[in-house]
This record gives C-alpha cells, sequence and structure tokens, in this order.
C-alpha cells in the first residue's frame, strides 16, 4: 500500500518517518512550497523536527493533485479545527477505496463532531474505511526512534490489522481496536487537562496536585466516553490513560507547556509564543468539549476550569478554587 500524509507539522513529519521506517512508501504533502522542498531534497523539516534526519524514501509535494489519487491510505494531519476545510479541497482527489487516517485529537467547535465523523460528512466515506491513531506519541521522541505504542481504531477489524502492518516498525508499535468513539475523546479530552495540568505547574504546585488532576480529569474523560458509547477498557489503555498521562507529564506537550505559562501569569499571546506558534489544541478543543458535555449532561469541573481561563478571563488561582470549594462526594466516575 502506498501512503500519503497529508499534513507537515511535527506530528505529520514523525508519522511520515513511521510509515517509511515499517517499509510503507510513503509521501508527505505540506502546505508551503518551500518546506516541501527542504523536505524532499534535505531529509529534514527545520519548522518542526529540527535535528531529526528524515528517511531517504520520504518524498515531499506540496500539489494536493500530485499527492492524493496514487494513496491507498490517507493521514489526516492537521489541526482539528482545520480538518473540514482541508478535506474539501482534498476530497475530489481520493481514491475510491482509500482509508482515511485521522491523527487529529480534538472536537469540531462548530458541530461537536468528533473528527471521524467530520471526515465521514465532508467526504462521504464510509465509517469503515475511517481510522485513527491515537496514542501517547510525543513527537519528537518518537522521531528520535524511542520505543513507543498506540491505538489504530477502526470499525472494520481487518482495515485496521492492514493499518497495524502499515505502520509496525523497530521503535512503534501499533495496537488494533474498534472502539473509534474511545479513541477520540481520549485524545480530545486529555489535551484540556494537561492544560490543567500545565496552569498547575506554572503556579508552583508539586506532584500530588499533578496527580490529582490526572486522575480526575480520567474520571471526565471516562464519564463523557461512556456517555457517548466508548469501551471502558478503551479509556484504561493506550488512547486513554497512556495519552493522558504522556501529554500532562512531559515539558514536550504543547498542552501541557501553554498551560505552565498561563499559571506563570502570561497572557495567551505570550503562552502560544512558549509553542513557538504552534497550535495548542486545548485552548480550542475545552469550548467544545464542555459544549459537547453539556449536551449530553456529563459533569466536567476541570473543563469548565480550563474553559474559564482560557476564555473568560478568569485566573489560574481561581479556577483552582473553584476546583476545591466544590462540594464533597465519593470518588465515583459516574458522577
Amino acid at each position: 500500500m502506498r501512503a500519503v500524509v497529508m499534513g507537515a507539522g511535527s506530528w505529520g513529519t514523525a508519522v511520515a518517518k513511521i510509515l517509511v521506517d515499517a517499509g510503507t512508501p510513503t509521501t508527505i504533502w505540506a502546505r508551503r512550497p518551500e518546506l516541501a522542498a527542504q523536505i524532499d531534497a534535505e531529509h529534514t523539516n527545520t519548522d518542526y523536527l529540527s535535528g531529526i534526519t528524515l528517511p531517504a524514501g520520504l518524498h515531499a509535494a506540496s500539489d494536493v493533485a500530485e499527492v492524493l489519487p496514487d494513496a491507498d491510505i490517507v493521514v489526516c494531519a492537521v489541526p482539528s479545527q482545520s480538518l473540514r476545510a482541508n478535506l474539501t479541497d482534498w476530497t475530489p482527489y481520493l481514491r475510491p477505496d482509500a482509508t482515511l487516517v485521522s491523527l487529529a485529537k480534538g472536537i469540531e467547535t462548530s458541530s461537536l463532531m468528533r473528527m471521524s465523523e467530520v471526515i465521514a460528512e465532508v467526504t462521504g466515506v464510509g465509517s469503515e474505511r475511517i481510522a485513527v491513531l491515537s496514542g501517547p506519541n510525543l513527537a519528537r521522541e518518537i522521531a528520535e526512534e524511542q520505543p513507543a505504542a498506540t491505538v489504530i481504531a477502526c470499525p472494520d477489524d481487518a482495515r485496521a490489522r492492514a493499518l497495524q502492518d502499515a505502520f509496525k516498525n523497530a521503535y512503534f508499535r501499533p495496537y488494533t481496536n474498534t472502539d473509534v468513539v474511545g479513541c477520540e475523546i481520549g485524545g480530545a479530552v486529555k489535551n484540556v487537562i494537561a492544560l490543567a495540568c500545565g496552569m498547575a505547574g506554572g503556579v508552583g504546585f508539586g506532584q500530588n496536585t499533578l496527580a490529582t488532576i490526572i486522575t480526575r480529569g480520567l474520571a471526565e474523560t471516562i464519564r463523557l466516553g461512556i456517555t457517548l458509547g466508548a469501551d471502558m477498557q478503551t479509556l484504561a489503555g493506550l488512547a486513554g490513560i497512556g495519552d493522558l498521562v504522556a501529554t500532562c507529564s512531559s515539558p514536550l506537550s504543547r498542552n501541557r507547556t501553554f498551560g505552565a505559562r498561563l499559571g506563570e501569569g502570561a497572557t495567551m499571546q505570550e503562552a502560544q509564543a512558549a509553542t513557538n506558534g504552534q497550535v495548542a489544541e486545548g485552548v480550542k478543543s475545552c469550548t467544545s468539549v464542555r459544549a459537547l458535555a453539556e449536551k449530553h449532561g456529563v459533569s466536567m469541573p476541570l473543563t469548565d476550569a480550563v474553559h474559564g481561563v482560557c476564555h473568560n478571563g478568569m485566573s489560574v488561582t481561581d479556577a483552582v478554587s473553584s476546583l476545591l470549594g466544590r462540594s464533597t462526594k465519593p470518588e465515583v466516575y459516574h458522577d
């Protein structure tokens, strides 16, 4: 099978490297011709993965019409809130039997759709041809070939296993799953919780606070996921707690870094600069995740607090106070 990765950010570039190292012929699409030329000729992406040498077999281009028609696997590697607009441009060039793989972790703000739902609506592709890839996958560590695992979820188990073969290499181990909802909810909510962890760290709180936020963030993820039909085992696995811990704990996480700057007193603009202009998905996802939770009557106080800081001018100190001032209750995931 031939693959194309649509998007040359840090994770898209890392995934393209994964595929080539797995023996899958792969092209990466970059919106900017100069970036595509750099990747193709110099085998580097200094904008997003400086210091990483990319495989000689990885080709790059900036023309959608050049890269999509021959692709059996189309990996969607653009931010969640821009996926719909990009898909509208890409759809006329898709092969009728292509498998679409989403890397985006978020809920669309305008529709409250998960990314697989956006793909289905825009392209008209059946759900059996749409997969999501999610797990504790920090781009730089994987690009450095540090061992990692992920989940490839697709309603069609045979298709998931074919993708597993296309992505599997010496340092990257994919597991299969049919629970697309669980993988997508785990991936979307963890970005919001990572912002909360970053804020707490920026204020100066320690490991007890971090562990509390991660654990209660998992409770929020489980409540929303189960309500939407996710499998509890998915949320207890790589795409749930695994992704949550990695994103909440690592300084490589854009969401955690963004939150830390806010906790230190930075403005939203200053925090954005700290992530080198790259998107901290949780900043927008906290709005859509919160709205999705409200729609289904799910309590998500951490998400509410993050939304308050990012969009309503609430201070981090006030957000912490609001959480600690909530009424006490048993530790149960359904409340």
